[in-house]
């Protein structure tokens, strides 16, 4: 009877310590997101209140786009023309971003992707944390 219950327990404890599911995290990069937090490698953590520049991130199977865009009161986004893109890799059971450019390369590992929720993890260990945006709602 100890061992059934002792088993049970494990069984629980690896379940819910899990990674999450790299391929299931695609399906939530798509969309506008708004910086949270930045927590910095000396564990500091920086707030932001309002922003003025959004991330706009479209998703096209192993690849995307990311795009700097601001928000406008009437619902729609300037940009200032500069997107990066990048290709969606796996490695070690992580979503891992791949940016290449003409004048530099990087990755940033996605720690999680949920609906309303984005978590990035940089080349300098800095952990950016993201809002998923909702357009102003202006009330006349």
């Amino acid at each position: 009877m100890n061992f059934r219950i002792i088993l049970l327990i494990l069984t629980t404890v690896l379940f819910s310590c899990a990674k999450p599911n790299p391929e299931e995290q695609k399906q939530h990069l798509s969309g506008y997101w708004e910086i949270n937090t930045v927590e910095m490698p000396d564990g500091e953590v920086k707030n932001f209140g309002v922003n003025t520049i959004i991330d706009y991130i479209e998703i096209n199977g192993d690849s995307g786009t990311r795009t700097k865009v601001s928000p406008k009161f009437d619902g729609t986004f300037n940009t200032n023309g500069v997107t990066e893109d990048f290709t969606l890799n796996i490695e070690e059971n992580q979503l891992i971003m791949h940016y290449k450019t003409s004048f530099d390369e990087w990755k940033e590992t996605v720690v999680e992707a949920k609906d309303s929720t984005l978590v990035l993890k940089n080349r300098d260990n800095k952990t950016y944390t993201y809002n998923r945006f909702r357009k102003f709602d202006i009330v006349d």
